[in-house]
This record gives structure tokens, C-alpha cells and sequence, in this order.
């Protein structure tokens, strides 16, 4: 069974049982305020597990499901299957506790401010994904199909003016800072990903 899939299955399953305890969603949401106040730094991790309804959990691990064993595999392949697993690990979960340190900062004296799910670090295994294959037509409800590097970077245009308007209750910044983590990351695990990016750019044709 690939990482992706237990990983899947892990948050599928605490996510459900959080709907159901209130006490462990209020104990493992990510909320800034309460981080500052009794160091709860937990939250940082803890909250890429929850989930607040079904939607958005499906969201996220339809498109963990589909990008994550790629990813997994490519890391397999370069480093081997261990050290693959733990460089696929530093990504997803990484992605979780990055994307949310800007979220922190900014909302650490709010104490109505909450956030969760598992976004930051899907979309650092998405844009760990487009680094090595950039020209793979990503689609959006299986009707517009559009090369990676174009998506993304469209996707990090409206991840960052969305978090600058806030007021739509969806952590843009953790999608915004999760997906250049993972790029980032990745392009320092694997420099050589780099050059094969702008070559396979360069090669690609819109017809």
C-alpha cells in the first residue's frame, strides 16, 4: 500500500472522528491565538488532518490521491524507496507546517480566527508534481484540461490576491505558501529538476 494511500486513509479517519468529538477538534484545529498563549505548536500539524465537512475532504484527497503517487513514485525512483518515502513525507507534511507559519503570524492576536485541512500540503505535492512534469495536462472537473506550469502559475495569482482580500472563510495563504514550499523543496532535493523544467517548457506546444 503506497504512502499516499495510508495517508488518505489516516486523515479520512480523523477527520470523521473530529466531526463527531468536539473536544479533539478543538484540541487539534490550527488557531493561532491559543499558539501564542500556551504553545500549542501541535496545531501546526495536527490541524492538516481535520477537515470541516465532507466536501471539503473529498477536495482534498481526490487531488492528494492523484498527484501524491506520482510524486511518491518519482522520489522512489530517484532516491529509493526509503529515502523516497521520507522525501515525500518532508513535502506533504512539511507543506502543512510551512503554509501555515504566514497564517500564524498574521492572525496570532485574533482569537476568533481558526483554520484547517489539509491544503498547504496537497498543494505542495501538486506543485512538487508540476516541477518534474510541467507539461502534464492537469483538468479542472474533468472538462478543461490545462498544462501544469500554466495552472499553477494562475493558481498562484489567485492564491495570493485572494489572500490579500481575505473575507471568503479559505485560507488562500496556506495554498499560496504550501505550493511554493513544495517547489522550492523539491527543486533543492533535485536540482538537476530545474533545467528538465525549462527544457520541457521550451519544448511544449499549444498545438
Amino acid at each position: 500500500m503506497s504512502v499516499t494511500i495510508i495517508l488518505i486513509i489516516i486523515t479520512v479517519g480523523i477527520s470523521w472522528y473530529a466531526w463527531k468529538n468536539h473536544e479533539l477538534m478543538h484540541g487539534w484545529i490550527f488557531h493561532p491565538y491559543a499558539v501564542a498563549r500556551d504553545n500549542s505548536y501541535h496545531r501546526f500539524l495536527t490541524s492538516g488532518f481535520l477537515h470541516a465537512d465532507f466536501t471539503h475532504l473529498f477536495f482534498n484527497m481526490f487531488t492528494l490521491y492523484f498527484f501524491g503517487n506520482a510524486v511518491e513514485v518519482t522520489f522512489g525512483a530517484i532516491f529509493g524507496t526509503t529515502t523516497g518515502i521520507l522525501i515525500y513525507m518532508l513535502i506533504y507534511l512539511g507543506g502543512i507546517i510551512i503554509s501555515d507559519i504566514p497564517t500564524f503570524l498574521k492572525h496570532r492576536n485574533d482569537p476568533s480566527y481558526r483554520a484547517l485541512g489539509a491544503s498547504g500540503g496537497v498543494a505542495s505535492v501538486v506543485f512538487s508534481s508540476i516541477l518534474f512534469y510541467p507539461t502534464q495536462d492537469i483538468c479542472l472537473y474533468a472538462i478543461l484540461c490545462i498544462p501544469g506550469f500554466i495552472l499553477g502559475i494562475l493558481y498562484l495569482m489567485y492564491s495570493y490576491f485572494q489572500g490579500k482580500r481575505m473575507g471568503d472563510n479559505i485560507n488562500h495563504d496556506a495554498h499560496l505558501y504550501g505550493a511554493v514550499y513544495g517547489l522550492l523543496i523539491s527543486l533543492v532535493l533535485v536540482p538537476k529538476a530545474g533545467p528538465l523544467f525549462i527544457e520541457q517548457i521550451s519544448n511544449w506546444r499549444m498545438f
